[in-house]
């Protein structure tokens, strides 16, 4: 497969986006004001409890099987290592930039969840059918492709909405109760003194508060320093981390796509059940023809949504340059290295099976851009829309460039 024809399939997909992405920012212009402000809170919603599970389930439900679980069992874990990796890598990214505490959810979402799904979909399909494709017969590898993929969605889904979603939600609430302090602190201050606070004065009420002292106000895992707070022992710190968590109840845990997700494994691994719903002949091919209908939407939705963010991104944000700089190093040099030594060492120890296309995609999940959905989480708590807008802008648009060149060597490598 030739590099021209590997940059045109790798393009083209990217493209695809970024042209949809467009046409959500000009619905979102005040003189069009289709996609304002409340039509895309209200397209969120229904992104989120309607889009997003159908395309899980009716994907996964419809290739995957016992049989393929079972060839595929490294697949859950390689994407754990991603959201793992790229979440140590995140927290660097914030170290170094001394981001604002509001963004480090979003930072460290960035640098963990990749677009497993919504890519995937539409990259393996479109390298099966080239000519001289390495991975043999495109009918057989458009059948496995699609199972590769829907895993990987299907996992991403679950890691993104447990895990990045608590992490956006815990940055966004404890950046609304700092907000809180802050003026409350800023009332007082003003009151007992007519002159302009200090940076002094408006950081020791924060420090001395009595609020930090409560599991609440530590729920985000990223503390004040307490020099001037008592000692905790540790055994109110470990019943402070279990009031925590159990703040994370099975609500929020188990969001709509986990849902569709768990829906698809019962659906697809279940001999009896798949009989009942997948195939021309099932009896009930309806429900999963219309989860299929209704997953079509999750994609063009997602990424209007995110276009209508990218216009209100350009108008106000004041992200800092080393932000965006760190995340595209992570995303784009650092995680596909990294993972290149898992996916090699795998194979050499046995644990993945000899398939260039599975090697494949589980070399690809390293190199995406961020998820999509990230966005509509952002959109969800209303904490750094602009900045995930202004994120995803500078991701895609270099994900052209950054996918084919990885592609091309993650090809080499396979061959």
């Amino acid at each position: 497969m030739g590099f021209w024809n590997l940059f045109v399939t790798s393009t083209i997909p990217v493209l695809k986006v970024l042209l949809v992405t467009g046409l959500g920012a000009y619905l979102a212009l005040d003189r069009v004001n289709i996609l304002g402000d409340d039509a895309r809170k209200h397209m969120n919603n229904i992104t989120f409890f309607v889009f997003n599970p159908a395309l899980v389930s009716s994907n996964l439900a419809k290739t995957i099987t016992f049989q393929s679980m079972v060839e595929m069992w490294f697949m859950p874990i390689n994407i754990l290592f991603t959201f793992i990796i790229g979440s140590i890598l995140g927290w660097v990214v914030i170290q170094i930039t001394r981001a604002p505490a509001h963004l480090r959810g979003l930072i460290i979402g960035c640098c963990a969840a990749g677009n497993l799904g919504n890519l995937l979909l539409i990259i393996i399909p479109a390298v099966c059918k080239e000519r001289g494709s390495p991975f043999g017969d495109p009918n057989v590898c458009h059948t496995y492709g699609m199972a590769y993929a829907s895993l990987s969605m299907a996992i991403g889904a679950i890691y993104l909405w447990s895990y990045v979603y608590n992490i956006v939600r815990v940055s966004s609430s404890r950046s609304s109760k700092g907000v809180e302090i802050s003026n409350s602190s800023a009332g007082k201050s003003t009151k007992e003194s007519s002159s302009s606070p200090s940076e002094g004065s408006w950081t020791e009420p924060l420090l001395s508060s009595s609020g930090f002292t409560g599991a609440e106000d530590h729920e985000s895992g990223f503390a004040l320093p307490l020099e001037n707070t008592p000692q905790v022992s540790g055994s109110n710190k470990i019943k402070q981390r279990l009031e925590m968590l159990l703040k994370m109840n099975l609500k929020k845990l188990f969001a709509p796509s986990t849902i569709g997700a768990i829906a698809g494994f019962v659906v697809g691994l279940i001999p009896q059940i798949r009989k009942l719903m997948i195939g021309d002949i099932a009896p009930l091919r309806v429900v999963q023809d219309t989860a299929l209908l209704l997953g079509d939407g999750a994609i063009p939705a997602v990424t209007l949504i995110m276009g209508g963010n990218l216009l209100k991104g350009l108008k106000g944000s004041e992200i800092q340059k080393s932000i965006i700089f760190g995340i595209l190093l992570v995303r784009y040099v650092a995680l596909p290295l990294i993972g290149i030594g898992i996916v090699k060492g795998a194979v050499q120890l046995g644990l993945v099976h000899d398939n260039p296309l599975y090697a494949f995609v589980l070399l690809l999940q390293y190199s995406l851009p961020p998820a999509m959905n990230i966005g509509t989480i952002t959109q969800l708590f209303g904490a750094g829309e602009s900045e995930c807008s202004v994120i995803m802008l500078w991701c895609y648009l270099l994900a052209s460039v950054a996918l084919t060149l990885w592609s091309t060597f993650f090809l080499w490598l396979v061959s």
